[in-house]
Order: structure tokens, then sequence, then C-alpha cells
């Protein structure tokens, strides 16, 4: 059917010229040589050539020279058996562009010999400006860059590298011109900009942000989701810096752990753009990946501390057994040389030697403080006045604690001793303190009371580990508040170890935990009283001294309860120490038998001879250990005392909770005084 005629004035050949240089497809016309004789702007701009050079190559010159010889083989058979190609039958066709790079394209080609005319037309198209082909393609540039960080997680474990390369990674990705990673700080009052590209205000590495809503990043964790943001200039939800407000587009998304929120994460473009779901999701994996990344690291560092912890205990309590066993020769020698007769009419010598005694005893409490940060120490219940010990808390805490909070003592006048260890009860009172403060941020008043306790409530003594403690053998000592108080889910875990209600890294949940422990192992209880805007009450209830009527100068006279005559078995493998131990006995007036290990001691024990006390350091070299020893003993003598001692505490603690309730400790290093306290209470539990 002939073509309709054009309409008058209309010059066919001009009008079918603009029409092939007007295409939105590239087209090339070339001849049976290959020869390109005639090409449209689309076609010079998509293969990246002058038009007027495009216009005279060859079209083999446009493929990859890997397929060059297969692509003229193809194009020779194509001539031989010309036949049109629509666009879409072929894949996987790539050209080689001008400045040599290459773009995969579709290809139509339409032989003009049947219409009379010895050429080709090739229509080409870049398949990458396929709306679904362009989505594809971003979205594995996406994948691959994410990719790229995941390897540097796994390969490198360096995660500030990786905080400090997912910022630049994150902008070639999604070709924006600003990246930053806001990191938040532990007291979580502000964020840290770890990480950024692109400059601006908040784009300096150190800068901070304050955590507030009123700021972009505090707006984001406050949503606890991703925020889209369109021009900065007219943002109204925060303020926005003076050189962000000229940013066409931003997306924010929160760093989220399982605990709360760890930063933000934010890209911004000066241009406007399109930030749909492919871009959050792209940034939430890479926001994923880096919190993965820091809680992995924080686990690591938890543990290497813990393990850090656990080699400072291991360590202390290595050497405490020989450090203790020196201070005893040093303390015991020192004892005995003040008493001499020859020294004690000499101001001076008595002068050196009491200044050696008082560094001795610094060298005592130095190991003691040493194992109780290894939580290796022992507790040494004795009488303590707990109105002395309040006053003195509250003065340090005055010095220490924000000035906005008020400090008040209010102790009974007539409060009655409490038997506990004076160091671990301290330490109880000033964790419950520090709680105390923490919910007080704007201050208030933190109040001491302390007062005899004639009846314990129906609940507290239902947890006592005693039941045969006296009704009023208790003294209460409380810690008040005006804090933010407690509801009733958190006070019910309020003593469970690790629970906090705390900011990440300012609490391990550790302080009511150990408060409850000491309390119980102090055959006390613990209580709390909190509501919501009440604030909080904590009550130990400390039992006095019931057990046995002692008070503070009972220990100084101790060798007044040491039966003149009684026969000691001592069994102590270290010789000077054996020595100190002896002159000790032997001062108390007491029988002795010395050995240096277990085995010897069984062959004097067999020898018939009868023995009140047992004294055995717990580790006696290679051979049997005091603990065995005292239990065989014991099979052997029923109603002889145990009295073990060691300088090494994981031993006491061990043979405290192991050993029979009669069997004494004694830790290293003891004075004469402390021996016989500990002879005593042996005996009388005989």
């Amino acid at each position: 059917m002939p073509a309709p005629p054009l309409p008058p004035g209309i010059d066919e050949f001009a009008l079918f010229r603009t029409l092939f240089m007007a295409s939105p497809d590239a087209l090339i016309v070339a001849g049976a040589d290959g020869v390109i004789v005639l090409a449209n702007t689309a076609a010079a701009k998509l293969l990246a050539f002058p038009l007027e050079r495009l216009q005279g190559m060859n079209v083999d010159d446009l493929v990859p020279d890997v397929i060059r010889s297969r692509h003229a083989s193809y194009r020779a058979s194509y001539e031989r058996n010309p036949r049109p190609r629509p666009m879409g039958t072929q894949m996987d066709l790539v050209a080689k562009r001008g400045d040599g790079t290459e773009v995969m394209v579709e290809i139509a080609l339409s032989p003009l010999q049947q219409h009379g005319v010895p050429y080709v037309m090739a229509a080409i198209r870049d398949i990458a400006t396929y709306p679904r082909v362009k989505q594809a393609l971003r979205r594995a540039r996406y994948s691959e860059h994410l990719a790229q960080l995941g390897r540097m997680a796994v390969d490198m474990r360096d995660v500030p590298a990786l905080l400090a390369q997912a910022p630049s990674t994150v902008a070639q990705a999604l070709q924006l011109d600003v990246a930053r990673l806001f990191l938040l700080e532990p007291g979580r009052q502000r964020l840290r900009v770890a990480a950024a590209v692109g400059g601006g205000a908040q784009g300096e590495v150190g800068a901070f942000v304050t955590n507030q809503p009123d700021t972009a990043p505090g707006h984001v964790l406050t949503q606890a989701a991703p925020v889209i943001m369109g021009p900065l200039a007219h943002e109204t939800r925060f303020k926005v810096p003076a050189d962000d407000q000229a940013l066409a587009c931003a997306l924010s998304v929160p760093l989220l752990d399982r605990d709360g929120a760890m930063g933000v994460f934010t890209v911004a473009s000066r241009e406007p753009m399109a930030l749909g779901d492919d871009e959050i999701g792209f940034l939430q994996s890479v926001s994923n990946l880096l919190t993965t990344s820091l809680q992995r690291a924080q686990t690591e560092e938890a543990l290497r501390h813990s393990q850090r912890l656990e080699s400072v205990g291991q360590l202390t309590g290595g050497i405490a057994h020989d450090f203790n066993n020196l201070l005893t020769i040093i303390q015991g020698n020192l004892q005995v040389l003040e008493e001499l007769p020859v020294l004690e009419a000499d101001p001076y010598a008595q002068d050196l030697v009491g200044a050696a005694t008082r560094a001795s005893r610094r060298g005592a409490e130095l190991t003691s403080k040493l194992l109780a940060f290894s939580r290796r120490q022992v507790l040494q219940p004795e009488p303590v006045d707990v109105e002395a010990m309040l006053r003195s808390l509250a003065d340090m805490l005055r010095r220490t604690l924000d000035q906005r909070i008020a400090i008040e003592v209010d102790a009974a006048a007539d409060c009655p001793p409490v038997l506990a260890d004076p160091g671990q009860l301290e330490s109880a009172l000033l964790n419950i303190a520090i709680n105390a403060r923490d919910a007080m941020p704007e201050g208030g008043t933190l109040r001491f009371g302390a007062q005899a306790c004639p009846a314990l409530p129906a609940e507290v003594r239902g947890g006592l580990d005693d039941p045969s403690a006296p009704a009023g053998g208790f003294v209460a000592i409380g810690v008040s508040d005006t804090g933010t108080g407690m509801p009733d889910e958190v006070k019910e875990r309020a003593f469970e170890p690790f629970f906090t209600t705390k900011a990440a890294g300012r609490g391990t949940g550790l302080g009511l935990s150990t408060v409850y422990g000491f309390a119980k192992q102090s055959r006390g209880a613990v209580s709390i009283d909190s509501a919501p805007g009440q604030g909080t009450t904590l009550t130990l209830y400390i039992p006095r001294p019931w057990q046995q009527d002692v008070d503070a100068s009972d220990v100084a006279q101790g060798s007044q309860a040491v039966p003149p005559g009684l026969s000691v078995l001592l069994v102590e493998d270290d010789a000077e120490v054996r020595a100190v131990a002896q002159r000790f006995l032997e001062a108390l007036g007491s029988h002795v038998t010395a050995v240096i290990n277990a085995e010897q001691a069984l062959l004097a024990l067999q020898d018939g001879k009868a023995f009140d006390l047992l004294l055995s350091d717990i580790a006696l070299g290679a051979g049997m250990r005091g603990t065995e020893l005292a239990a065989r003993a014991q099979q052997q003598y029923p109603a002889m005392a145990v009295l073990l001692m060691s300088g090494f505490s994981a031993d006491l603690i061990d043979a405290d909770r192991t050993s029979p309730a009669d069997w004494e400790l004694l830790p290293k290093p003891y004075s004469r005084q402390e021996l016989a306290a500990a002879i005593a209470r042996a005996l009388d539990g005989r």
C-alpha cells in the first residue's frame, strides 16, 4: 500500500532527516562493510564520540576487544541474510564507548535493502535507563557497598576503622553529598560525630550535638524510626544549623540495639532527589551492621575486662598466701620484740618497732583491699558502732556528692552495735547512697538512720537464713532518698544480679545485689520500700552480737579466753611462720606439737596423744590439704577443736562454704590477740 502524500510545502528528505536526528533512541546507519555512514545526536551521546567522528567509524570499533572477532563473524552472517530484529530478542549486548567505558545495550536492526538502500539501520538503547533496570542496578549497587562493609567488619574486626569508612561508603552507594554517623555518649545527654563526609556545622568529627528533640539526631532518637526530611530550610520539627539549611533532602535512621539506641546515621543531598524504601532499607542495613559491630566490640571489651579482673583475682589470690605468710612472720616477730624486757625500757627501740608494726599492718590492709577488688575477701565480723560509721560516711559523701543533695544522719542515741564486717557494711551503705544519688539528678535529701529493731517485720523474718535469731537481736539501718522512686515491677527485681534501669554504661546492676548478698552473708536481711515519685528507702537488718557477748575491747583481751595448758597440734609448712605461731601459742600457755605437713600430723595423732586443738594451715604444699587433715582428725578425735588458717583468701572462702560450722577460720596475717580470740571461738564451738 503506497504511503500517503506529504502536505504541500514539506520537504520529504528534510522531514525524515529531522526525525532521524530527533529520535530519543541512538540511531546509526552502516553499510555492508560495517562503516557508519550516518548517526544521530543520541548515538553520539550514548557512545561518547563526537558526531563527526562517529560517522566514518566501523561498527566493530564499538564492540569490546574480547568479542570483536565474534561480532565481525556475526555481522558477515547477518549481511548474507539480513532480517529485521526488534528490541529485546537478545540481552547482554555491550557497547564500547569513546571514553573506554562499557555500557549494556539493546539493539534493534532494520535492513534497508528491501527498500532499495544498501544499508542497515541500528537503534541502540541503554538498558540502564529502563526504570526496573535502574532500580535493579541501584539495589545491586547498595548490596555491593553493604557487602564491602560486611567484609570489612568480618575480616578486619576493627570497629573504629569500620565506623570511619561507613559514611564514605554510604555516600558513594547513595550518590549523595553528606553522610554523618552520630554515636551517643555514655551519659546519653549528647551525641558525638564519630565519622562524616560532606562537612557542615554538624559534620566535623568529634563535634557534639545535644540529645534533645529540638536537634535532628535527637528528634530521630525520639521517633526511634527512620525520618525523611524535605528541604531543611523549611524544617519545623527541629532546629537546623545554618550550614545545613542549603540541603535539599535528608534521611536519618537510628542505630538500635537490644537495650535502646546507640546513635544516628544521617545522609543528605544538596540536590533534590527521591529517598524511598530502597534507600531506607539500605541505610537501616548499614546501621544494623554497625550496631552489631559495636555490640560485639562492647561484649568483647566486657569479656576482656572480666578476664583482666579474673587474672588480677588469680594473681592477688596467688600471691596472698606467701605475702600474708611474710606479714605474719614480720608482725609476729615485731610483737615479740616489742615485749622483750631489754627493749621495753628503750623508747627509741619502741618507736622503731612501732613504726615497723604500723607499716606491716598497712601491708596487710593493702592485701585485704586487693582481695576485695578481686572479690575474694572473707567477711570478718566484729562489733561496729553504727552511728560513728554513718556520720563518717556522711562526712565523706558531703565532700563528693552533688552539693544539691542534703545529707542527714538520724541515729538513735541508744543504738546498739552490730556484728558485721565494717568494710563490707560501709561498702553496702555506699552502694545504696550512690543509687540514691542517681535517683535525684536535680538534688534532694539523702537520709541515714539507725535504731534497735524490737521486732522484725514478718516479711523480713521469713527471709532470714537463721531462724534461731532473737526477734529483737537486730539493728535497722535505713537509707532514704527523695528521688524518683520505683514502680512495683522494678522493685521486685531490684536485687537481681545485673538488673539495672540505668542508661548503658552507667551501671552494672550489681550494686543492690551485692548489698543483698552482704546482708544475707551477715545473717541479716534487707528490705525496700518505694513508689514512683515517693522516693526510696532501703533498710538493712544487721544482727547484734547475740551469739557471743563481745565488744571491741574483748578482742584485745582475747588471750585471757585461752585456757592454760591447752594441748595444740600445730601444722604449718613454712618454718618461720611455724616458729611465730609456736611462740604465740607458748606465750598463751599452750603445749605445742609442731609439724610441717598433714602426714606428720596424722602420725602424731596415731601416737595416742590427745590434743585439744588442731591448728593447721589449709595450703600445706604438695601433700594433703589442711581441710582434709581436719576431717580425718575429727573422725578419730571428735572432741578436738579445729582452727584453720590461711593467707590465701580463696582457701578460706572454700573452707567456710564446705566445712562444718564448728571449724573456725583465721586469715593471715594475725596477731597473738587475734589468734587467741580465734582459739577461744573454736573451743566454744566444740
